[in-house]
């Protein structure tokens, strides 16, 4: 089952490139700067693996977190459209208007 439901399965992907993707990938790359940093080694050059694994550590869950907050949104969606559609009274449709009723006529001041 693991963190997502199997319900979850239904909704679309999310894109590879999001920003919890983004963010936490770019926060995995800069653990991995600060780690040389404290270690007093060169921060750019210096273990540009454990950069690559970390930036991609982080990737990887920024768009695992971006799947379930997707199920999560999508579940509370659907429960608030089935509260409505069992409570019609406490939701009235409203009266459709044109954008003349709406808006002011227009006087031009000169």
């Amino acid at each position: 089952m693991g963190l997502v439901p199997d319900e979850a399965k239904a909704l679309p992907p999310p894109a590879i490139v999001n920003r919890n993707s983004v963010w936490l990938g770019f926060v995995g790359w800069s653990t991995a700067m600060l780690h040389n940093a404290f270690c007093h080694r060169p921060p750019l050059k210096s273990g540009v693996h454990r950069q690559v694994l970390f930036s991609t550590i982080g990737w990887f869950l920024g768009y695992h977190i971006s799947k379930y907050e997707n199920y999560i949104y999508s579940k509370l969606d659907r429960d608030m459209y089935k509260y409505i559609s069992l409570h019609p009274d406490a939701f009235p449709r409203s009266e459709k208007k044109t954008l003349a009723e709406v808006m002011e006529p227009f006087h031009p001041v000169r």
